[in-house]
């Protein structure tokens, strides 16, 4: 039995998480499907489809699968994620990881490797979300406004 553990052990120490403990941990080989929502830090190494909520920290595992839109204050990407995310505080993009979808938060880092499709809007927290929808909305010189 403590050959598994160790193995297990390993793969832990190469994922990047924040200080603190994992409250809830979605291992590998778990599917789950639904709303989550959820206080403290949850870290996900299996497969998730749907939506998830929370003020604090999700971690996605390098083999984690989740398809689903993210609204959370932390959010760090090791594996695969098919889906928007929005973060209060920041969104981290570590090697392997992959996002395809838009992502939304006032701070971001990438790590060289990371496979990004989408879109990126960042501002500070304290902004108000009508401003970029204003500057967006406004015609190019060479067009007329609607």
């Amino acid at each position: 039995m403590r050959n598994p553990m160790a193995v297990l052990k390993r793969e832990e120490e190469n994922v990047v998480v924040r200080g603190g403990d994992v409250h809830t941990l979605l291992g590998k080989g778990s599917e789950f499907e639904g709303k989550l929502t959820f206080e403290g830090q949850v870290r996900i190494d299996g497969k998730f489809s749907g939506q998830i909520f929370t003020k604090d920290t999700l971690v996605i595992g390098e083999g984690a699968r989740v398809n689903a839109e993210v609204n959370a204050g932390t959010v760090i990407v090791n594996g695969l994620v098919e889906g928007n995310i929005r973060a209060t505080q920041h969104i981290e993009l570590h090697t392997p990881g992959r996002v395809k979808g838009n992502l939304e938060t006032p701070s971001l880092s990438v790590d060289k490797g990371v496979m990004f499709e989408g879109s990126c809007k960042m501002e500070s927290a304290g902004k108000s979300a009508a401003t970029p929808t204003s500057l967006s909305s406004a015609a190019p010189p060479d067009l007329p406004k609607r």
